[in-house]
């Protein structure tokens, strides 16, 4: 059969969730035995995320080829779980950065270089690479932003070009929308959406599908009459209601035959989905009768999308422990101006996340030194590690103003330096230790046992590591080095050997989680902390 495109743009207001209504959608096409892979395509100018605060942009999702990308690539990893690449985030600044080297090595001829027909053809040809590339049956593009964003022009027009390029059958678009309930007026309003498809169809792209993200279900009268406006049959128009768990999303829509309706405008085989694995572990997890509290300690706590894959690792850790695992989120800076006082109390674990920058450190330090004399489960990624180790060299092994380099240049006791292959470099973007790299385990550990497997591969994103000066120091102390590079150069994981649950490591293992299968390291720190919460219970 010829590849399938579908494309996913969104109206009204930003953040209604097309990276996950396309995630989703990929899922029941994937049960369907298709093979599916998803791009987004970022209208900004940043070449990448790398270098873009939090605040601008929530996380960045790193992938095993070292690309830091768009947190949506984490939500299609998750439900079609499948490994994205570099090639499944493209931005502005990408497109235009290749065709300005085109020119630049003549490969226009001469001729004036234009939005139209250069810029379009560099999106439309990088969406024919992926294709091909992947050898996918049907290929799914989210465009970010929302119509009428001048940013996101381009990437309509090319759009545009494409479904009139192509034939009926080869192409889908989906429009996302708002359908809001005005409490006063008791009634859903179909405006926004009506001006959303106004705007769409006057850059000349007509939507075959409508999803209307709302509160309520859409009755039948409320869809005819946005088919009406919109130009498309009620039954296209379909509700994209709000749910307890993103991971019933796709349940939805299977149940309001959304897939189905895919399935025969491309004019696939009607293959059946079984999602009955999926149905089961939902209900498993909306009933779960036990929940557990653990704490997570950074400085973007008020920004939730910067802790995205690590909020999602905990719901399927949460559901392989048959737990609900709530999160208390700590602001590390609150810690330093305040105490710790009661932030901590009745959690049964503590969690210290990735970052960068000295704000907030000492707050983490904290947060650290009472999960260590407490016996608190705790888990430390990256910065997690590295603060952890901190903690250790100044309050065990007495190494007073034991710092990292990131954060005190002339600290007397760098136990955290800046790696050697990074000294030397000074462009900030896409220059870190970044992506799958191998790591070593001991067998007898906590890492071995969580792994079940002495060699794994993890996602990175780094600059400073353990210096291996104290590597002999903190393990006549108490520090067990866990896991380490093949080579022995990189201490990728730390664990201390008289606690319950204590370990650190420099990886990001939120990146590989699975609603079909936990990371083992979450999976085995929220079983750590329900045994703790077990504890605190007598």
């Amino acid at each position: 059969m010829s590849r399938k495109y579908i494309f996913f743009t969104g109206g009204v207001v930003s953040s209604l969730g097309k990276g996950i209504a396309c995630s989703s959608l990929g899922l029941l096409l994937k049960a369907r035995g298709y093979s599916v892979t998803i791009i987004k395509l970022d209208p900004y100018i940043n070449v990448d995320p790398g270098t873009m605060s939090p605040y601008q942009h929530g996380e960045v999702y790193v992938t095993d080829d070292g690309a830091e990308t768009d947190l949506d690539l984490g939500h299609y990893e998750r439900f079609i779980d499948e490994d994205m690449s570099r090639i499944n985030n493209t931005t502005t600044g990408q497109i235009y950065n290749n065709v300005i080297q085109k020119e630049r090595r003549g490969d226009y001829l001469g001729g004036t270089v234009q939005i139209i027909p250069h810029i379009t053809d560099e999106i439309k040809n990088h969406i024919i690479m992926v294709g091909e590339k992947t050898n996918s049956d049907i290929l799914m593009v989210e465009i970010g932003g929302t119509v009428g964003d001048i940013e996101s022009l381009p990437f309509l027009e090319a759009l545009r070009q494409f479904k009139l390029q192509n034939k009926v059958e080869d192409t889908l678009v989906v429009h996302l929308t708002l359908v809001p309930y005005i409490a006063a007026a008791k009634e859903l309003k179909t405006k926004p959406t009506q001006h959303s498809v106004m705007r769409l169809r006057e850059i000349g792209i007509q939507a075959d599908v409508l999803l209307c993200r709302t509160d309520r279900i859409l009755d039948d009268g409320t869809k005819e009459k946005i088919g009406l406006f919109c130009n498309v049959t009620p039954d296209a128009v379909k509700t994209a209601l709000d749910v307890k768990t993103i991971y019933e999303v796709p349940l939805q829509y299977a149940d309001s035959g959304f897939d189905q309706l895919v399935v025969d405008h491309l004019q696939l085989a009607n293959n059946k989905a079984d999602i009955s694995a999926l149905r089961r572990k939902i209900e498993r997890y909306k009933n779960v009768d036990r929940a557990i509290e653990i704490a997570i300690c950074g400085k973007y706590v008020e920004l939730l999308d910067a802790y995205k894959s690590i909020i999602e690792s905990f719901v399927h850790a949460g559901i392989e422990n048959d737990v609900l695992v709530k999160l208390r989120w700590v602001n590390t800076e609150n810690i330093e101006h305040d105490g710790l006082g009661d932030k901590l109390a009745g959690c049964s674990g503590i969690l210290v996340p990735g970052g960068f920058g000295e704000r907030g450190i000492e707050g983490k330090l904290s947060a650290i030194q009472y999960a260590r004399e407490n016996k608190v489960p705790y888990f430390g990624i990256c910065l997690g590690l590295q603060t952890a180790s901190i903690e250790f060299a100044r309050n065990v092994l007495g190494l007073d103003g034991a710092n990292s380099t990131e954060f005190d240049e002339g600290t007397k006791y760098p136990v955290i330096d800046l790696m050697e292959s990074q000294k030397e470099i000074s462009d900030k973007g896409g220059t870190m230790r970044l992506g799958s790299y191998p790591c070593t385990l001991k067998k007898g550990t906590k890492a071995f046992a969580a792994y079940g497997e002495a060699s794994i591969n993890e996602r990175h994103r780094h600059r400073w590591e353990f210096n291996n000066k104290y590597k002999e120091q903190f393990e006549k102390a108490g520090m067990r080095i866990s896991g380490l590079s093949p080579d022995g150069n990189l201490v990728e994981m730390i664990e201390l050997v008289d606690h319950p649950w204590f370990v650190g490591c420099q990886f990001h293992p939120e990146l590989k989680s699975r609603l079909s299968k936990a990371h083992p390291l979450f999976r085995d720190f929220v079983a750590a902390s329900l045994k703790y919460s077990a504890l605190l219970k007598k």
